[in-house]
């Protein structure tokens, strides 16, 4: 459960403001049409972060106990500095119109999750967790959380969102879980 908790909260703190919440408001008003939109988010999410996490799991297989502490210590404090640097959004992402709603935007977000914070950051939660569902399915949800309200209410939130306050509670939560990484609250889970 807590491999779960923290996916989640972890993805929906670092999504606010993100490539893809902006593809979200993009596609929400371009389309106008939610259920498609969030279903393709949906999809687009578990195969990306399933394959992620399946790597952050895979790499546990290969790296000896001791070391992998110290590189996802590391990797957590990275993504602390990381989520501090705004995003920018490439609008050919949106341009895959011929796809349909669902289809357009389940390539769009697939592909916009590829290298981003949120993917490497579940590559390092299945790694520190080993615990494959609960990490993707705290993921997923993590993103809906973020992605979900953009679509639905689009631009009247976005104005509102303190996105700066948010990504400094995300990027001190990756401080803090690299710390604690560092400082070997890994082998309370098995590390």
């Amino acid at each position: 459960m807590e491999a779960f908790l923290i996916s989640t909260g972890i993805v929906a703190l670092a999504e606010i403001g993100d490539k893809t919440q902006l593809l979200a408001f993009i596609l929400a008003a371009k389309f106008r049409k939610p259920v498609p939109i969030v279903l393709g988010i949906l999809v687009a999410t578990i195969a990306n972060h399933g394959l992620a996490a399946y790597l952050g799991t895979w790499i546990t297989s290969l790296v000896a106990p001791h070391m992998l502490q110290w590189i996802l210590g590391i990797s957590f404090l990275a993504m602390a500095g990381w989520i501090l640097v705004p995003d920018k959004f490439d609008e050919d992402d949106a341009k895959l119109a011929h796809y349909g709603i669902f289809g357009t935007t389940l390539v769009a977000f697939f592909l916009a999750e590829m290298g981003d914070k949120t993917q490497i950051a579940t590559v390092a939660l299945a790694a520190q967790y080993h615990a494959w569902l609960p990490v993707v399915a705290g993921t997923t949800f993590g993103m809906l959380v973020a992605n979900v309200p953009a679509v639905l209410l689009g631009e009247r939130i976005a104005h509102r969102m303190p996105v700066t306050l948010v990504h400094r509670i995300a990027a001190a939560l990756f401080a803090l879980l690299g710390v604690a990484t560092l400082l070997g609250a890994g082998r309370l889970i098995g590390l």
